[in-house]
C-alpha cells in the first residue's frame, strides 16, 4: 500500500512538472538562475549563436540570475585557431557580456571543457559502475558497413547496440589486450513527455530511433552530450535556453541525468531562424556573421535588436531599444514558438532609429568620432582633394544632423555614396564647358552670386533660397537652368538636394570658394589647381 501511494505522489509531482511549467511566470521561477551561451569554436559567431546568447543574456539579466559563457571544444578536430577569443570579442561589441567564462573566471571553471577532461573521465566510471553505460570495442570499419547497410535500405543510420550484450569477462578480456574502445549509454523508452518551457510538452522515444550514443571518444574526450550535461550539473546550470535544433538531443540528456541520479534544468528551445526566402541559416554564408555586420558599420544595438525578430519575447517594437531596455521588457512566455524569417528592412530601420537615439543623447560625439574616422579612411589616399574643414567636428556635427533629419542614409557609410560625394571632396566639374557653351553669360552669373552670397548677414537656408531666385532673374537665366548650373559647381551632380539646402550644408566659404573655382575653370584654359 505504501509502494502504491508512493507510485500515486511521483505520478503527480510529474503532473505538477508536465502541466505546470509553460504557463507559469518568469516571476516565479526560483532564485539564483544560472543560464549558460555554450558555443563550439569552430568559427565565427552567426546570428543564429547571438541570438541564443542574447536571449540567455536577457533571461538572466531579467530574473537577476549569471550569464556563463562555455567553451565547448572537446571535437579538437573542428576547432579553429583564434576563434575563442574572436567569440568573446564579438559578444563584447554586442554588450553581452558574461558574469563567469573563460575571460571573467568564475568559481565553477574552468570555462572551456578541454580543460576539464578529468572531470568527464572520473563523471564516466560512475555511469560504468552503475551500468547505464559499457564499453563498445566496435572499429571505425564495423559502424560504416552499418551506415552503409542503413542507407542502402533506407533507414535512419544508427548503431545496433551489440557491445552492449557483451559479458563482463569479454570486456575484461578486450580490456586487457588494450583493444580500443568508446564509452556509450545504454538508452530506455522514454514515453513520458517532458516540458520545453517554449514549445510545450513534447514526447519523443529515443531509444526506438537511435542506437546508443558514444559518451567517452577513443582519444579520451567526451562527446558534446557528455560534457554537456557534466558541465551544467557541476556549474549549476538552472535553465537551458538553446535553439530548436538541439530538441532532439534532450531526452538523451535527461535520461544522462537520470542515469547520474541528478535533478536536470529545464529546457526552452528557440525557434529556427530562417532566410527571409524560408531556407535554413547556413555557417558558410558570410553575411549572417556579426564580424560582417560590424565591419558593415551597423551599429551593435541595431544587430541586437534584428535578432529579437527572430524569437519576440517582448510583445512590443524593439527597433530602437538598448539592451538594457530589452532586459526590462523580456518575458520568456512570449518567445515565439514557431520559426521566424530574417527581415533585413528591420536592421536598416533599427540601425536608423539607434543613430537617431545616439544624435540626441550623451554618446553624440561618439558618432562624431566615428564619422570622422569613417571619412578619414575612406579618403586616406586623396586627403588633398578634401574640401576645407571637411573633417572638423563642427561641420561632421552639421552633416550628422541634417542626414538623419532628412532620413538620408541608415549607416555612417552611406555618407560615402557617389551622392553623397560633394559633402567631402571638391567635385570633377565634366559638364561645366557645355554649359558655358549654351549659356555665355554663365560666369557673370556666378560673379553675380557669390557677390549677392556675401552679402547677406546670415548663411540660412530660406535666406540663401532667395538669394539665389534673386540672382537667376537678375541674371536673365532660367531657374532651372541656373539651379542646373550651381548644382554641377557645389556637387558635379546633376541630381542631389536642394541647392540652397547645399550651400548651408556645406557652408558660406567653401560654397564661395567652390563657385570661384569653377569661375577660373571656365576662365582658363586649363584647369585652375584649387587651393585648400
Amino acid at each position: 500500500m505504501a509502494a502504491v501511494r508512493k507510485i500515486c505522489y511521483l505520478h503527480k509531482w510529474q503532473l505538477i512538472c508536465y502541466f505546470g511549467r509553460r504557463h507559469s511566470s518568469t516571476d516565479q521561477f526560483k532564485k539564483n538562475i544560472r543560464v549558460r551561451f555554450a558555443p563550439s569554436p569552430t568559427g565565427s559567431l552567426h546570428l543564429g549563436g547571438l541570438r541564443t546568447a542574447l536571449y540567455n543574456y536577457l533571461f538572466a539579466k531579467s530574473q537577476n540570475g549569471t550569464f556563463i559563457l562555455r567553451i565547448e571544444d572537446t571535437d579538437q578536430t573542428r576547432t579553429v585557431s583564434g576563434a575563442i577569443e574572436r567569440l568573446q570579442d564579438m559578444l563584447q561589441w554586442t554588450g553581452i557580456v558574461p558574469d563567469e567564462g573563460p575571460s571573467q573566471g568564475g568559481n565553477y571553471g574552468p570555462y572551456i571543457q578541454s580543460q576539464r577532461l578529468e572531470l568527464y573521465r572520473e563523471n564516466i566510471k560512475t555511469l560504468l559502475q552503475n551500468e547505464t553505460s559499457y564499453y563498445c570495442f566496435c572499429t571505425p570499419l564495423r559502424l560504416d558497413l552499418l551506415r552503409r547497410d542503413a542507407a542502402r535500405n533506407r533507414e535512419v543510420p544508427g548503431y545496433d547496440n551489440r557491445c552492449r550484450h557483451l559479458t563482463k569477462d569479454e570486456v575484461q578480456e578486450k580490456l586487457a589486450r588494450k583493444t580500443p574502445y568508446v564509452i556509450r549509454l545504454k538508452l530506455e523508452p522514454t514515453t513520458d513527455p517532458w516540458d520545453d518551457l517554449i514549445k510545450g510538452p513534447v514526447t519523443s522515444n529515443v531509444a526506438e530511433i537511435e542506437g546508443d550514443p558514444v559518451l567517452l571518444k577513443s582519444d579520451g574526450f567526451p562527446t558534446y552530450h557528455f560534457a554537456n550535461v557534466v558541465d551544467d550539473h557541476y556549474m549549476e546550470v538552472t535553465h537551458v535556453l538553446r535553439g530548436d535544433e538541439w530538441r532532439a538531443s534532450t531526452p538523451k540528456h535527461l535520461l544522462l541525468y537520470k542515469a547520474f541520479g541528478w535533478h536536470p534544468p529545464q529546457f526552452g528551445h528557440l525557434p529556427l531562424i530562417l532566410n527571409k526566402d524560408g531556407t535554413k541559416l547556413s555557417k558558410r554564408q558570410g553575411d549572417i556573421h556579426v564580424e560582417h555586420f560590424r565591419n558593415s558599420r551597423y551599429l551593435p544595438e541595431a544587430v541586437v535588436s534584428y535578432v529579437t525578430t527572430v524569437g519576440s519575447g517582448f510583445g512590443v517594437d524593439t527597433s530602437s531599444m538598448t539592451l538594457e531596455q530589452l532586459v526590462q521588457q523580456f518575458k520568456l512566455e512570449k518567445v515565439r514558438r514557431n520559426n521566424s524569417r530574417l527581415d533585413p528592412l528591420f536592421l536598416e530601420e533599427s540601425n536608423k532609429a539607434h543613430l537617431k537615439r545616439l544624435l540626441h543623447s550623451s554618446k553624440r560625439n561618439d558618432l562624431v568620432s566615428s564619422l570622422h574616422s569613417i571619412v578619414a579612411e575612406a579618403y586616406t589616399n586623396r586627403l588633398d582633394r578634401l574640401h576645407q574643414d571637411a573633417l572638423s567636428v563642427e561641420y561632421l556635427m552639421r552633416i550628422l544632423d541634417w542626414s538623419m533629419t532628412e532620413d538620408r542614409i541608415c549607416k555612417l557609410t552611406d555618407l560615402l555614396l557617389p551622392s553623397f560625394a560633394f559633402l567631402w571632396e571638391i567635385p570633377q566639374h565634366s559638364l561645366l564647358q557645355s554649359l558655358q557653351a549654351q549659356h555665355p553669360h554663365i560666369v557673370q552669373a556666378l560673379g553675380l552670386c557669390t557677390q549677392r552670397l556675401q552679402e547677406i548677414p546670415d548663411f540660412e537656408k530660406d535666406t540663401v533660397s532667395q538669394v539665389l531666385k534673386r540672382s537667376a532673374k537678375e541674371s536673365q537665366i532660367k531657374f532651372n537652368v541656373y539651379m542646373l548650373l550651381l548644382r554641377q559647381v557645389l556637387s558635379g551632380l546633376k541630381e542631389g538636394p536642394p541647392v540652397a539646402e547645399m550651400m548651408t550644408l556645406l557652408g558660406r566659404q567653401n560654397t564661395l570658394r567652390r563657385i570661384e573655382y569653377s569661375i577660373k575653370l571656365m576662365t582658363s584654359c586649363q584647369a585652375v589647381p584649387f587651393a585648400v
